[in-house]
């Protein structure tokens, strides 16, 4: 199974889409009729138009109000970011005008229009910093309005497999959306392509989600019905034998935890100071074996006073293991590392001149 991003949509494409979008929702809306205006209430004797139905009693009923609360609270913190190329979404972080979401609905711009969900014509703002090893980014409004409203950001270490979760973004251009699913796992370490812009980050202890995940959910809110946001939905599973798309209810999403790490860096500093993820310090590729298949990662330069270089790798080096994962390409070494720390050690197999070794590293910073 690959993995895509929620990648923005394509400003060139949200007229046909959004409008292919909005038709069927109206049909939807309208019980499949076209052309047809949705029946009205029923009237009482009296004339005037029937109360609404009572919501379901007991637990049913509780859990359509948890719903409702959520989607009240949270929503207003969540914006649509538009970069002049396509569009995406945002959680607002603080009441200082900075806004959350992927370094790859920021993509080269350095100037945005963001629209909030509480109304009102767009907003400018600013990129502060991109961080593409973690497919994050901070922007910040221009001119701050009254009526910003910062999400409250969960403890992601909590989030627990079938737990109920909201995705809020604007997926596909329809603004202020909301998806409903359960987190289907925990832990999950993903690499993002580089295709159509993608930033080729490695994710360690992603959030897995059945809540539906498209184009323009990018940078939005994973919400638990306590209404904090446990994560930012940013890719989205494909089937490569079936298609883009092909794999509905996979979607994964960045955990609160990093989320608040690295956003607070770039707050803080204008930049990443402490990317908290390990390295062995060499430049690498994935080289290819009998029938062509990938064999391992030959070490193409290794940084001085490195971690590997202390350890004794050296260029012309190729890797075949780190613990207890086989390293046949980068993105296999990429996700073997994204699970360790700096400073854990860590043993590493290579091969050189034909002859295998095995080496004690300790890992240094990304």
């Amino acid at each position: 199974m690959d993995v895509s991003r929620a990648r923005p949509l394509p400003r060139r494409l949200l007229l046909s889409v959004t409008a292919a979008a909005c038709a069927a929702a109206v049909l939807g809306g309208c019980s499949g009729t076209a052309g047809r205006a949705a029946p009205s209430a029923p009237a009482t004797s009296s004339g005037s138009p029937a109360p609404a139905p009572p919501k379901a009693p007991g637990s049913a009923g509780d859990l359509q109000a948890a719903y409702e609360k959520v989607v009240k609270d949270v929503l207003p913190s969540v914006v649509q970011i538009t970069n002049g190329e396509g569009l995406g979404s945002g959680v607002v972080y603080d009441d200082k005008g900075h806004i959350v979401t992927n370094a790859h609905v920021v993509g080269d711009a350095k100037t945005f229009k963001v629209t909030l969900a509480t109304g009102g014509g767009s907003v400018g703002a600013r990129l502060v910093a991109s961080y593409p090893d973690q497919d994050l980014a901070v922007i910040v409004l221009d001119d701050v309005p009254g009526s910003l409203k910062p999400a409250t950001f969960g403890d992601s270490a909590k989030v627990e497999v079938g737990q109920i979760v909201l995705a809020m973004g604007n997926p596909l251009g329809l603004s202020s959306s909301v998806t409903q699913g359960i987190v289907s796992a925990v832990g999950r370490t993903v690499s993002e392509g580089r295709s159509g812009g993608g930033t080729g980050a490695t994710i360690a202890n992603m959030v897995q989600t059945s809540a539906a995940i498209n184009p323009g959910n990018s940078g939005g809110a994973l919400v638990n019905l306590g209404g904090q946001v446990i994560g930012i939905p940013t890719l989205a599973a494909v089937d490569p034998e079936l298609g883009q798309g092909a794999a509905p209810g996979i979607g994964f999403a960045i955990p609160a935890a990093t989320v608040r790490t690295i956003a607070g860096q770039i707050i803080r500093s204008g930049k990443v100071t402490d990317s908290g993820r390990a390295a062995l310090g060499i430049t690498g590729r994935t080289i290819v074996g009998a029938g062509f298949a990938p064999a391992g990662v030959a070490v193409a330069d290794v940084s001085r006073d490195g971690a590997a270089a202390k350890a004794g790798i050296r260029t012309g080096d190729i890797i075949t293991r780190l613990n207890k994962n086989d390293i046949t390409t980068m993105q296999s070494l990429s996700e073997a590392l994204a699970g360790l720390r700096p400073g854990d050690r860590a043993e590493v197999t290579y091969d050189r001149d034909g002859a295998e070794r095995t080496v004690t590293v300790t890992l240094g910073e990304m």
